[in-house]
């Protein structure tokens, strides 16, 4: 019995078994099927804060006119000339009227920050945006308001009509919030009042049919009068609360399928995307009838860590479970934001990882957002004034961001990392950016094309294709901090049709290997490039059969 069990044990380690990949941990993943998609698909988003992009009048602040100055740089409306970053969304964090830096607690909702400049230099930049081809969706902090919000001055009032426009209570109800953080605030009225992030900011109560009537007007405004393509919605688990549970309630949910209803009634076209910052199976609870997408937190940081300790399984099986739970493509994909310590110091200040994983989030499916200064690795490590500091354009004095005192102080390497200087460096992070973003806006298949892990005969390396409509393209990423020579690659099967295709490496000049597709879709053991250098990555382009 012993004999029979090792010549069996023998057999299948010197042939192999059709049902597990090389490295002998799975199955090849089945093909996904081809789903439906929309302009943000095809979108490549980019995360402004104005304050901190480009100053146009010399006062220390960035504004609307400085945007509009610095167009060209994002995308200067010129399909032939791919020397831009190529960028096609804009994400403007708050850009009402606020007294705080950040202005995510409101005071008028119809206005523009005085320090950003007037509507009609937002109505011009929406202009200048639409002649590039430019989306622009901004945030819409419906959550809470500013305490300073003349509805709030007024609704201290208990007779007043904006009284139950917020939450009010006699006595302190007991309770804290998600994260331990106190919600209920004494007002000097002798009231205590909810406020989920802190006393600035009181949380709208939606329960009241004015408030609720007014903040939908507030939807047309922007979209129908102003003109937006769209919204990202701040904080969106906690719009209802249900006695001391204050997140994911069912009112919560049944708010924002009303308010997707409404927003398409009012622009069909018109785009949200959703803030529920928590676990992927929560998230995927708000997607679809009550917003286009979210952002997918989890995946961010599977990303980060995958990188960070060489563990590519992280994304392969999140991305598996990604497949079964969205509606196609229906997330938002990134790495950090306006709330999250930058990338670069994430990773020690380690380019290989910082340029690998901006790499991967722009080749997987979902719609892509870039924090701004992301592309030449800018640094930022919180308070959250830190991780905003002002964009680094050149090394002259203020990093280019101003004539005059910045309203925040720069980083400190910005004479070496900055747009100038690195757009000089065809290798630099910006370069491997630009070519990143070009190359997803030209092929569809890195946009609307299905996704399908394939097997690596090396674990530290992750592979997956991207097809659509018969034209395939395999993105090969290299984890381990050395390189390898001989990798092999292979599927069980594949939705691409049987045949030897020519296959060109499209972000490296390096020479790859035809690969030869059988009659069943499968890839078999096919070693399409002489060696993965150290934490790389590089994207195959299967031409169609003639």
């Amino acid at each position: 019995m012993k004999t029979f069990l090792y010549f069996c044990l023998l057999f299948i380690l010197l042939t192999g078994c059709n049902s597990f990949s090389a490295t002998g941990d799975r199955p090849t993943e089945p093909p996904q099927i081809q789903g439906e998609t929309f302009w943000w698909n095809e979108t490549i988003f980019y995360e402004i804060f104005v304050r901190s992009f480009y100053d146009s009048d010399g006062d220390g602040i960035g504004d609307l006119q400085g945007i509009i100055t610095k167009l060209d740089y994002l995308n200067d409306g010129d399909d032939e000339n791919q020397e831009d970053l190529g960028i096609n969304g804009i994400w403007l964090m708050p850009i009402c009227e606020s007294p705080s830096y950040h202005g995510y607690d409101v005071t008028d909702y119809q206005s523009i920050a005085s320090d950003y400049g007037t509507m009609e230099d937002f109505l011009l930049l929406l202009a200048e945006c639409q002649q590039r081809g430019i989306k622009v969706i901004c945030d819409f902090v419906m959550n809470h308001s500013s305490s300073e919000h003349p509805w709030f001055m007024a609704g201290a009032d208990p007779q007043s009509e904006y009284h139950d426009w917020y939450r009010w209570s006699s006595s302190h109800p007991g309770f804290t919030g998600p994260w331990g953080q106190p919600v209920w605030h004494l007002h000097q009225n002798g009231l205590y009042y909810y406020g989920l992030f802190w006393s600035g900011m009181p949380d709208l109560n939606y329960e009241n049919p004015s408030l609720k009537g007014e903040m939908l007007n507030l939807t047309h405004y922007w979209l129908a009068e102003i003109g937006l393509d769209g919204f990202r919605c701040d904080a969106v688990k906690y719009i209802f609360e249900d006695g001391n549970i204050l997140e994911n309630t069912a009112e919560t949910f049944q708010f924002w399928q009303e308010f997707h209803q409404y927003y398409k009634s009012v622009k069909p076209e018109a785009m949200a995307v959703g803030e529920a910052w928590d676990d992927t199976a929560i998230i995927v609870q708000y997607v679809g009838d009550k917003f286009d997408f979210c952002f997918e937190f989890e995946l961010a940081a599977d990303i980060l860590n995958a990188v960070n300790t060489v563990t590519p399984s992280l994304i392969r099986n999140k991305m598996s479970a990604i497949r079964d739970l969205y509606p196609y493509h229906q997330y938002g994909t990134f790495l950090t934001n306006h709330d999250q310590n930058r990338v670069y110091n994430l990773f020690n200040e380690d380019l290989d990882k910082t340029e690998l994983a901006g790499a991967l989030y722009l080749t997987l499916p979902g719609v892509p957002f870039i924090y701004y200064g992301e592309e030449i690795a800018m640094m930022g490590t919180k308070p959250d004034p830190d991780i905003r500091r002002p964009m680094q354009w050149n090394s002259s004095t203020n990093a280019g961001f101003t004539t005059g005192t910045p309203w925040h102080s720069l980083n400190s390497n910005y004479d070496q990392f900055n747009i100038e200087t690195m757009q000089q460096d065809p290798q630099s992070i910006w370069h491997l950016y630009r070519k990143l973003i070009h190359l997803r806006k030209q092929e569809t298949a890195l946009t609307a094309g299905t996704y399908q892990a394939l097997g690596s005969s090396t674990a530290n390396v992750l592979v997956y294709l991207r097809e659509y409509q018969d034209e395939g393209i395999i993105v090969i990423a290299n984890f381990a901090g050395t390189s390898y020579t001989g990798v092999s690659i292979h599927a069980d099967s594949t939705n691409l049709s049987p045949g030897t295709r020519d296959v060109t490496s499209l972000l490296e000049n390096e020479p790859a290997e035809q690969i030869t597709i059988d009659e069943n879709g499968k890839i078999n053991a096919w070693i399409p490039l002489n060696s993965l250098a150290a934490r790389s990555l590089y994207v195959l382009k299967l031409h169609a059969i003639p």
